[in-house]
């Protein structure tokens, strides 16, 4: 399955709505499966560099197929930090984005900034809940 632009669309739906619950203003980034931009919204408010924030924890979270917060205690070993590195440093590795997974393999990810780590993890979650 490849994510199409309607998916994208009904995920940033579903992790906006979310963050309207929350009362936070949020970015939201989808991307497929080799981490490339599918679609980005940046709610009203919402500081400008949630907008990065968001695609690059969506970029991790494809490229090793969970959460990006499960990351972070790694970021600095060899193996992460040298992929980050050789894929143009756009992954962080902080809260905040999943993976999707259909019949077993990563198709892309969902990723907020904006909020706390928690609510973007949160939020994200609730986009890819949505497929």
């Amino acid at each position: 399955m490849a994510l199409t632009l309607a998916d994208s669309n009904r995920i940033m739906a579903a992790a906006i709505a979310q963050a309207s619950e929350l009362n936070i203003k949020v970015s939201v980034a989808v991307v497929d499966g080799g981490g490339r931009l599918i679609g980005l919204q940046r709610m009203d408010g919402a500081i400008w560099a949630s907008a990065y924030g968001c695609q690059g924890k969506a970029v991790a979270s494809a490229a090793f197929g969970r959460p990006s917060g499960e990351m972070q205690a790694r970021a600095d070993t060899p193996t992460p930090s040298g992929i980050r590195q050789r894929s143009g440093a756009e992954m962080i590795f902080g809260q905040g984005a999943v993976p999707i997974i259909s019949d077993g393999a990563v198709v892309g990810a969902c990723g907020v900034g904006g909020g706390t780590s928690e609510e973007d993890e949160q939020c994200a979650a609730a986009g890819a809940a949505a497929l």
